[in-house]
């Protein structure tokens, strides 16, 4: 059942784990809306089956399909450990769309709360999104999570946490008047600390500018790889997104954060579009990391040598196919959203 508004504070032990602490299983949608993918709808479900399974050889997967048609189409692209299920969704960007989940390991056994913030389609940019206003509560208690709603326009694409209350951020997406108007920074900021358990928000300030959609999300420029140690891009001098970048760098730096440089940002074209592929865009489990390739042998081999560098080979590498998940936007982290496991 969805609760209304309470707050969630930090105090009472509820917090936001980081994305490598142990799932649960992966929550993930089926790609299923032809005015966003066009001609590309069909490529963008196989690249999802490719992240599900590759996930599904580590964790379960649980992949919210919109209809029966989609559902056996699905099953027909999926490994044994991922399950399909029937519900109500606009399409695939389930990080976005989807719970946060906040856990509580103070006491035993533990507990989990799923928070549902309020989703716009990215500030208002699609029509028709009514299903994905409503998959995170209905998700949060289909895994038997207590939801509660936060009253924040928020999409799960725009933060990322470190585990010891340090949350990641821009101002252009969280500050934009599309999303919060009547709400300032420090407003937004508290509204974090109150619902997802964080005590420090680090604002960077520009994301990608090739990342119009929406507006500048950090999981396609920044990553924690542990607590206090982000993974960050940076663009060479004569890219534009270089001196935005750079001013990251300053900031992170500034927060007191450890920052590990990350080199590699692919460009391709579909549909006689150039877009930007980011490798940054990566999926974290406590065993694995899923990240996405361009077909650029050279780039997605460094790409590759530098993630397993920056996790200090702890974890266990996997490339797949990305492409056309960043035609349409996103990549594997944009299309997953991590279940934390409970303490018995």
């Amino acid at each position: 059942m969805l609760q209304p508004a309470m707050i969630l504070p930090a105090a009472a032990g509820l917090t936001m784990p980081p994305e490598w602490a142990p799932h649960e299983r992966t929550l993930m949608a089926w790609p299923c809306r032809r005015e966003l993918w066009g001609g590309q709808l069909g490529a963008a479900k196989a690249e999802s089956a490719g992240v599900a399974n590759a996930i599904a050889a580590f964790e379960p997967v649980t992949m919210v399909a919109r209809d029966a048609a989609d559902v056996a189409e699905a099953r027909a692209a999926l490994d044994g450990g991922v399950e399909v299920v029937q519900l109500p969704v606009d399409d695939s960007w389930l990080r976005d769309s989807g719970p946060i989940f906040v856990v509580d390991h103070v006491e035993e056994p533990s507990t989990r709360v799923g928070v549902h913030f309020g989703f716009n389609s990215w500030g208002n940019k699609f029509e028709g999104y009514e299903n994905d206003q409503a998959i995170g509560g209905l998700l949060a208690g289909r895994v038997g999570s207590e939801v509660v709603r936060a009253p924040l326009v928020l999409e799960g694409g725009s933060i990322a946490v470190d585990g010891t209350g340090v949350l990641l951020t821009t101002e252009q997406c969280l500050l934009h008047p599309n999303r919060n108007p009547s709400l300032g920074r420090e407003e937004i900021a508290q509204h974090l600390r109150d619902y997802l358990g964080v005590t420090d928000v680090v604002w960077l300030g520009q994301g990608l500018l090739e990342d119009k959609d929406t507006d500048g999300h950090v999981d396609l420029i920044a990553a924690f790889v542990r607590p206090g140690v982000v993974l960050l891009q940076r663009a060479s001098a004569d890219n534009p997104n270089h001196d935005n970048l750079a001013r990251n760098r300053e900031i992170a730096l500034a927060a007191g954060l450890e920052v590990i440089d990350f080199d590699p940002l692919a460009y391709a074209e579909v549909e006689g579009e150039r877009i930007v592929a980011s490798y940054m865009n990566f999926y974290v489990g406590d065993r694995f990391v899923v990240f996405p390739t361009a077909g650029q042998p050279d780039l997605d081999a460094e790409a590759h040598a530098r993630i397993v560098d920056a996790f200090a080979g702890t974890k266990e590498v996997i490339g797949v196919p990305g492409v056309i998940h960043a035609f349409g936007g996103g990549g594997p982290h944009c299309i997953t959203q991590q279940v934390p496991a409970l303490t018995p």
